[in-house]
């Protein structure tokens, strides 16, 4: 294979999470990037080792005796390049989400504008907004110092001033912060991040960076009605780096062997989605899930824009215990298929807490642990789409637009017993509408794709063309409402065989037609009583081609928003049956 064609052969990912850190090969089989396998091993940040490269070097280990292959010199380092023997790797791409929350102070001139654009910055990554100053918060110079001192910030975020707007407001802001970091010790001053107007950078410069550690981006406030991230978004990756490096040992060794292109995992897994929106439907978004221990990360992007938030609180590792202050335990419970009460549920979320790697140990433990995941990604996902900068299509208010594909990722989900499992966790927490296909990041790889891009786009495209993700099958949801086992869609599916299938589908039910995966169909909708499929309004239906996967065509006519049965009873009597229909 030409350098034209591939300038790199072989890729090592590096992907350290607060309970697993893993590592991928890439390499090129048959004149084509594929994914080889990976080595994980616990991630080692705390006591007795507190060093990340511990379970770096585990990880390796691990992955050289499933492939065979020689990763590692004699004197313990990574071999790159990879040698003539086959011995080695050409590169190494490397994720981060293990770590404490880095706590940020967000600085803007007014709460409704520029404050907002600050915090929605700082929701990119994991981090807690810990204390805010603004114009609007009416407090004396004194008391804005005094509350930037109590919180002892890793991060200011200094937001404020369209471009070539207000200056002397910024200024006041600013001199807050600079006495603030100046009365800290030197070796605890938080870094600076300033994203505001652009035409006073020099002068900031000059007063702040004496202080401590300065980082100016474009501004994210450009206009009075606009915002943009992104290009704040890359510095604000390397302000990650450098606390992280300050708070771990390891870090700076890990980014030296990724050629200083460490990254958030959250980053990584935007930067992928966003990329993935250039290539499907132009008309629809691509949303991507990523359910973790420590955190959820929900994207969005189309035609390559990206919205992205981090939920640092909703976790299924050890920050469970602190959930139930932001759900309820009774929207836990609404989920559970088995008779379970709601001291059990705390009790799992408790012990789940205290031993974030333990796996449900029971089938009232796995029901417990896949309905805490649904509502996570419920209120997570309703909170990105109640402020999306970007419209995208769909049904109508407080409903999931249209989206192709949505990509799900989290132990969670890759690591349930089946598919069907899977794929029903993500159509009761996700509740998606229309038509869509959902893609299983089986081997949690998304997001080391999305670092290993800048080393090569082509693997990482190659690599999403492969079978290292599972298709689960093409979703088909109606948006309506009607009563319990009235007919709501007729499909007729015609087969590459010249066989067909017809199926009426009645409301409050879940249908599967098989399609093997590589195989496509040719399906006729028609929606009844206005439901809507996504082809051109209520009622409306057509033609849609679709592929296979390992469920095949799923028809979901349970209504969107999606009501469950008042009764407990009924109600896990429902969710028993639509998992019956998933996984047999």
């Amino acid at each position: 294979m030409t350098s034209s064609v591939v300038s790199t052969d072989s890729i090592l990912t590096i992907d350290i999470g607060t309970i697993t850190t893993r590592v991928s090969l890439f390499d090129v089989v048959g004149e084509c990037y594929r994914f080889i396998a990976s080595g994980t091993a616990p991630t080692t940040i705390a006591p007795p080792f507190s060093d990340i490269r511990e379970g770096v070097t585990r990880a390796i280990n691990h992955l050289q005796t499933i492939t065979g292959r020689v990763l590692v010199g004699m004197d313990g380092t990574l071999l790159i390049p990879s040698h003539p023997d086959g011995t080695g790797v050409d590169a190494v791409a490397a994720t981060l989400s293990a770590g404490p929350e880095i706590k940020i102070v967000a600085v803007g001139l007014l709460e409704d504008v520029s404050l907002e654009s600050a915090r929605n910055l700082a929701t990119t990554t994991y981090a807690t907004v810990s204390e805010m100053v603004s114009l609007n918060d009416r407090r004396k110079q004194d008391a804005r110092i005094d509350a930037i001192l109590r919180v002892r910030p890793d991060l200011v975020i200094v937001a404020g001033g369209i471009d070539g707007g207000a200056t002397q407001s910024v200024h006041k802001l600013l001199e807050a912060v600079g006495l603030a970091c100046f009365l800290m010790p030197r070796n605890q001053r938080p870094q600076v991040l300033y994203a505001g107007n652009s035409s006073i950078q020099e002068e900031i410069q000059e007063t702040i960076a004496p202080i401590t550690d300065l980082h100016i981006a474009p501004n994210i406030r450009p206009g009075i009605h606009s915002e943009q991230l992104t290009p704040a978004q890359v510095t604000l990756s390397k302000i990650f780096k450098a606390v992280r490096a300050q708070q771990m040992f390891g870090v700076s060794d890990l980014d030296q062997w990724s050629g200083g292109r460490l990254l958030p995992t959250s980053t990584a897994f935007g930067r992928i989605i966003r990329f993935l929106s250039h290539i499907y439907d132009p008309n629809k978004g691509v949303l991507g899930v990523d359910v973790g221990a420590s955190s959820t990360t929900v994207a969005t992007a189309l035609k390559g824009k990206l919205a992205m938030r981090v939920f640092p609180q909703l976790g299924l590792g050890a920050k469970l215990e602190n959930l139930l202050k932001y759900i309820p335990v009774e929207h836990i419970a609404y989920w559970l298929s088995e008779e379970i009460s709601r001291s059990s549920v705390r009790d799992y979320l408790y012990n789940k807490a205290a031993h974030p790697a333990s796996l449900p140990a029971t089938v009232e433990e796995m029901d417990i642990e896949q309905a805490i995941a649904r509502q996570i990604m419920r209120a997570a996902v309703s909170q990105v789409m109640s402020a999306l900068p970007f419209e995208i299509k769909g049904p109508g208010a407080d409903l999931l637009p249209w989206f192709e594909p949505i990509l799900a990722s989290g132990s969670v989900l890759s690591h349930a017993p089946t598919p069907g499992q899977s794929l029903l966790m993500l159509l009761d927490g996700l509740q998606p509408s229309g038509i869509t296909t959902v893609v299983l990041d089986q081997n949690d790889l998304l997001a080391s794709l999305g670092a290993a891009a800048d080393v090569n786009p082509l693997m990482a495209v190659q690599v999403l063309e492969s079978h290292a993700f599972l298709n689960i099958g093409t979703v088909i949801a109606p948006v309506g409402r009607a009563r319990k086992g009235i007919p709501v869609i007729r499909v007729q599916a015609t087969f590459e065989d010249g066989s067909e299938t017809k199926i009426e589908v009645k409301y409050g039910s879940i249908e599967v037609i098989p399609l093997p995966s590589g195989q496509s169909a040719q399906l006729q909708l028609r929606p009844l009583h206005r439901f809507d499929v996504g082809m051109g309004g209520p009622g409306r239906g057509g033609r849609v081609r679709v592929v296979g996967g390992s469920l095949g065509i799923i028809i979901d006519a349970r209504g969107r928003p999606l009501h469950l049965p008042s009764d407990p009873e009924l109600r896990r009597e429902s969710m028993k049956r639509w998992l019956w229909t998933l996984v047999n």
